[in-house]
C-alpha cells in the first residue's frame, strides 16, 4: 500500500471552531496543529520514513537520522531507540531523550493473531540470533519485540519478515497498533465465531493506509470469537467479541474506549450487534471517529477513552451510525461470562480431533534459540503452527493426538512448559529498565527471580489454590503490563529501604481483574496507603500476602474478592 503523504481529509475542517480553547478535534476545531507532535506528522507523512530508512539511514548510519524521524516517524515502523545501559531509574525523568537513548533500537513485529508456521518461527528466531543479540520477547500485545537492532540491519529484517507474511507497519506510533486475536481462532471446539476473516479483511484494507496514519495517539484493537474472552477486550480502544444473536446468529458485540496507563478506564459496550461482513466497516468507522473527533491538543488526553467519557455510549453509537456507516446496527446481546481460563495453557482438544497446547515461558522471554527450536519441534511431532497470547504465552496448534506427550516433553528444554506452576503461569512483566527509556526499575529479571523463589519457598500454598493469581510487574506508571487489572500489580518507582535509602521498588495494586472464569465483572485494583515494596522484597511480599489469603479466604473465594474485603493490615 502506498505511503505517499496525504493531507488530512478535507471534511475535517468543514465545521467552524467552537467557542473556547480548541482541543484539536479535526471535525470541530479544524486541522491546524496545536503542538509539535501534530506539526511533524503533518509536515511529512510518517509512513514515508520507510523509504529513507532503506535508502539513506541504513546506508549512512545512526548519525544520519534527523530528530523528527528518529524520535517520531520511526515509530510508525515499529522502531524506538532503546535505553543506554547503566543509567539508573532515578535519572529517567531528569535526562533528555538523547541522553537516555542508545544507538540501538527496539523493534516490534506484529503478529495480529496470525498462526506462525515453522518457517515464520525460524525467521523470527533468525532475526533474534543474527541481529538482536539473541533477544526476543512475547509482549502482552501478542507482538515479538527485539532489542539491540542497528538501523543498518533493518532493511534485511524487513525483507525476511516479508517472506513469511509478517510486518512492523504501524507497530508503534499514533496509528492502528498490532491487533489482539484469539490464539485458538478457527480450531477451538467451543468457538462462537472465527475472527480470522475479520482480522485479515481489516488488515488488507487499512493497515498502511496513509489516511489512518495520523491519529491523535495509538489505537488498539482486539477481536475474538472464543467464549473464554481471551483478548482482554475491556482495555482496548475497540473490541469485537463473539456472541450469538437470537435472530442473526454468530457475530460480534462492539466495545469501545478502554485503556489503562495513568488514567485507567474500562471499555464500554455500545449495545450493537456486528456481523462478520460488517466488522471491517465498523472498525473503520470507529477509528475514523477517533481520528476526526479525538483530542489532539494535549497528549495525555489524546486517547479514545476521553472522548467516550465526554460523549457517552449513546452519542458515540449515533455518530458511528449516522456519520460513518450510513446505517443502523441492531441491538445485540452481551458476551456470556466465561467458564474456563483465557490463557489456553495446558492440553486441549480441537474441533478436528487434534490438540492445541499452551505453554509458558518465563515472563515472555523466548529468544532466537527458543523460537527456532519450537519450529523444529512443531515439525518433528507433525503439528501445524503456533500463536502468541496476551498473557505472554505461546500456543502450539494442530498437534496429533498420539504426539501430545512428545510435544509437551519437547517444550521443556526450550524453556517452555505446558504444566507451569501457578506463579509462572500467572506472572507477566513489561520490558523494564533494561531497555525502556521510560522505566524506573527492572522488571523481567526481578519477576523471574521472584518466580523461582516462590516456586521454591511457597510451592505448597501455591499448589493448594484453586483460583487464578495474576501477578503483573511494570517498570513505570504507564501500565504496559496491566497492573490495575491484576490480582497483584506492581508499579515501578523508587522507594525507601529500611535504611532510608532510595532503592528500586513498587507501589502495590491489589484485587484488579478483567472478566474471567473467576470474575463476573471487571474491576480495577485497590491501593493501600503507604504500601510499597522494594524490588528485592517482591517475592517476600507475594508469599506473605498469598499465605494470608490462603488462611483467611472463604470457600471458593477468589484472591480479588478477598483483597477488596480484607482490612489493610492483612494486605501489608
Amino acid at each position: 500500500m502506498s505511503t505517499t503523504a496525504s493531507p488530512p481529509p478535507a471534511r475535517a475542517a468543514v465545521r467552524p471552531p467552537r467557542a473556547g480553547r480548541p482541543n484539536g478535534q479535526w471535525k470541530v476545531d479544524g486541522t491546524e496543529p496545536l503542538n509539535a507532535n501534530e506539526v511533524f506528522k503533518q509536515e511529512s507523512a510518517p509512513l514515508g520514513v520507510r523509504e529513507r530508512i532503506e535508502d539513506v539511514y541504513a546506508k549512512h548510519g545512526f548519525d544520519s537520522i534527523p530528530d523528527d524521524d528518529l524520535h517520531g516517524r520511526f515509530r510508525w515502523w515499529g522502531l524506538y531507540t532503546q535505553r543506554k545501559p547503566g543509567i539508573d531509574g532515578g535519572r529517567t525523568a531528569t535526562l533528555e531523550p538523547h541522553e537516555l537513548e542508545d544507538r540501538y533500537f527496539m523493534l516490534r513485529v506484529r503478529s495480529d493473531g496470525q498462526a506462525l508456521s515453522p518457517a515464520a518461527l525460524r525467521v523470527l528466531g533468525g532475526i533474534s540470533t543474527d541481529f538482536a543479540r539473541g533477544t526476543a520477547d512475547i509482549t502482552d500485545r501478542q507482538n515479538i519485540q527485539y532489542h539491540w537492532i542497528s538501523v543498518e540491519d533493518v532493511p534485511e529484517i524487513w525483507r525476511r519478515l516479508d517472506t513469511v507474511g509478517l510486518e512492523t507497519t504501524t507497530a508503534c506510533g499514533d496509528s492502528p497498533r498490532g491487533f489482539l486475536g484469539s490464539p485458538v481462532a478457527g480450531i477451538a471446539a467451543d468457538e462462537i465465531i472465527d475472527p480470522t476473516p475479520a482480522i485479515l479483511e481489516i488488515k488488507r484494507r487499512y493497515i498502511g493506509d496513509p489516511e489512518l496514519a495520523n491519529l491523535p495517539r495509538k489505537f488498539k484493537t482486539a477481536i475474538t470469537g472464543h467464549p473464554s474472552l481471551d483478548v482482554v477486550h475491556e482495555i482496548n480502544d475497540i473490541s469485537l467479541v463473539g456472541v450469538v444473536h437470537p435472530d442473526l446468529g454468530p457475530g460480534y458485540d462492539l466495545w469501545v474506549g478502554g485503556a489503562l496507563s495513568t488514567t485507567p478506564r474500562l471499555g464500554e459496550r455500545l449495545g450493537v450487534f456486528v456481523t462478520q461482513e460488517q466488522a471491517a466497516d465498523v472498525w473503520h468507522g470507529v477509528i475514523r471517529i477517533f481520528r476526526d473527533y479525538g483530542y489532539r491538543r494535549l497528549r495525555n488526553k489524546a486517547r479514545l477513552k476521553f472522548l467516550l467519557a465526554d460523549w457517552g455510549t449513546e452519542r458515540f453509537r449515533q455518530v458511528l451510525q449516522d456519520e460513518y456507516l450510513g446505517y443502523a446496527l441492531p441491538d445485540g446481546p452481551a458476551p456470556a461470562a466465561p467458564t474456563r481460563p483465557s490463557d489456553h495453557v495446558g492440553v486441549h482438544e480441537q474441533k478436528d480431533g487434534r490438540f492445541y497446547v499452551g505453554a509458558a515461558p518465563v515472563v515472555g522471554r523466548v529468544g532466537g534459540n527458543t523460537l527456532t527450536g519450537l519450529a523444529d519441534l512443531i515439525e518433528q511431532v507433525g503439528a501445524e503452527s503456533a500463536r502468541l497470547t496476551v498473557h505472554q504465552k505461546v500456543v502450539v496448534l494442530g498437534v496429533p493426538a498420539d504426539r501430545v506427550d512428545e510435544l509437551v516433553a519437547g517444550l521443556e528444554p526450550l524453556g517452555l512448559t505446558a504444566r507451569p506452576s501457578l506463579v509462572r503461569r500467572s506472572t507477566i512483566a513489561c520490558t523494564g529498565i533494561e531497555f525502556c527509556k521510560l522505566a524506573i526499575v527492572d522488571t523481567k529479571d526481578t519477576a523471574a527471580a521472584a518466580i523461582a523463589t516462590l516456586e521454591e519457598r511457597a510451592g505448597d500454598v501455591l499448589a493448594s489454590l484453586d483460583t487464578k493469581l495474576e501477578i503483573n510487574v511494570n517498570g513505570c506508571p504507564n501500565s504496559c503490563a496491566r497492573i490495575q487489572t491484576a490480582d497483584i500489580g506492581f508499579k515501578g518507582q523508587l522507594v525507601l529501604s529500611d535504611d532510608g535509602e532510595q532503592v528500586p521498588g513498587f507501589q502495590v495494586h491489589l484485587g484488579g481483574g478483567l472478566t474471567s472464569a473467576d470474575r463476573e465483572e471487571p474491576g480495577l485494583g485497590r491501593t493501600v496507603r503507604g504500601l510499597k515494596v522494594t524490588a528485592d522484597g517482591l517475592a517476600d511480599y507475594v508469599e506473605k500476602v498469598v499465605r494470608r489469603f490462603a488462611a483467611d479466604r472463604e470457600p471458593g473465594e477468589t484472591f480479588a474478592r478477598w483483597a477488596h474485603r480484607a482490612d489493610e493490615e492483612a494486605l501489608r
